[in-house]
């Protein structure tokens, strides 16, 4: 069974640790229309998917997981109830934790952190739900263009509002274990500055968590790589098979863009037109773009590149989200563009559309 987190919009919790007392923990929970024998099973999330722990069954009405903790971390309680599949997410810690599985809603609390990650989990959840019911109101076939339109300005704005309400929580909580569960699973949708602020914030224990230390490294990439920095140089592979280094391109006279993409995004072959059209239009005015490919398979790379007919120089090491240029310049999404000026600094970040247009005619006027 795949695990997922607040109505499967987002997983947030991964294996976070923090010291308890000696204490140990007493789990005490219902299932919606449980019946006397009924399992349920205590699991953990392993690679994406749920391992289960321990199992146990409905006991006049209850069901118990006991032990002791030397630590909290993430956990999940999970039933099946007449075909249907119920599942809690809450931080196993020692103490008094209640439990309730419902169609409704969902909920584990009585410790501390359970009681905070609660508290999260209702805002959240509201939040979901009016996404929801956004979507649902564009399933109507009846709607006429204008209603559709608006349906899809409300499906854009409750999205909004979703990330904004998790952002806000994990600022609220960052030094305590929801706030920085939330920190890693959402640093991607933050700024530089945010996740340099919340680093800070991010109690001393938990400073040495691998993606704790993951994102201390991007946040310093980023810092170095920064408008107004000199540029970062790297190697990578080219499409004719041999090696080429930034420096072979960048500082040399020219305004360089590097264009970081994918075969795969949709947004980034949706945005390549207008990338195509900067280049024939300033390629004679002192104008280079070099695209930086976050593919993992060279035929899909290639394909792409013949398919959108794109005559600018390509690079990758084809290893995706670990490719060596996009962990140097920080980059968490794409497309992601990187304006260098023709000495070699960097002089603008990710702009895209309407805005690269104007930035690329103020740079290379006449």
């Amino acid at each position: 069974m795949k695990y997922s987190i607040f109505s499967a919009v987002a997983c947030m919790l991964m294996g976070c640790m923090a010291c308890t007392g000696n204490v140990g923990y007493k789990i005490t929970g219902t299932v919606e229309n449980a019946q006397e024998g009924d399992t349920v099973i205590l699991q953990e999330a392993v690679n994406g998917d749920l391992s289960p722990l321990e199992t146990t069954v409905i006991r006049n009405g209850y069901f118990t997981f006991e032990g002791k903790q030397d630590s909290t971390i993430c956990r999940y309680i999970t039933s099946k109830i007449d075909g249907r599949e119920y599942m809690v997410d809450f931080f196993l810690e020692n103490g008094n934790i209640t439990v309730s599985l419902a169609k409704e809603a969902v909920s584990a609390t009585g410790t501390y952190i359970n009681d905070i990650h609660q508290k999260v989990r209702e805002v959240v959840d509201k939040a979901v739900a009016e996404i929801d019911e956004a979507y649902a109101f564009l399933r109507d076939t009846t709607l006429t263009n204008e209603q559709r339109k608006e349906g899809e300005e409300q499906v854009r704005l409750k999205e909004a509002a979703y990330y904004q309400i998790v952002k806000d929580c994990m600022k609220q909580q960052i030094t305590n274990l929801v706030g920085v569960s939330l920190f890693k699973q959402m640093y991607r949708e933050n700024t530089l500055e945010e996740n340099d602020s919340l680093l800070q914030q991010v109690p001393a224990m938990y400073q040495t968590d691998q993606t704790i230390m993951k994102i201390k490294d991007r946040v310093e990439n980023g810092k170095n790589t920064m408008v107004g920095k000199k540029f970062a140089d790297f190697e990578l592979q080219t499409l004719s098979g041999g090696t080429k280094r930034l420096s072979d391109f960048v500082g040399k006279g020219k305004v360089v863009l590097l264009d970081f993409w994918a075969s795969w995004c949709g947004p980034c072959l949706k945005e390549m037109p207008n990338l195509v059209v900067a280049y024939d239009k300033y390629t004679d005015k002192g104008f280079e773009v070099i695209g930086i490919s976050l593919d993992e398979d060279e035929e899909d790379w290639r394909g792409a590149v013949e398919h959108l007919k794109i005559s600018w120089p390509q690079l990758s090491d084809l290893k995706g989200w670990k490719c060596k240029a996009a962990k140097l310049y920080a980059i968490q999404s794409i497309p992601y563009t990187v304006l260098i000026d023709g000495e070699g600094t960097i002089i603008c970040r990710d702009l895209r559309g309407e805005e690269l247009q104007k930035k690329l005619e103020e740079v290379l006027k006449d």
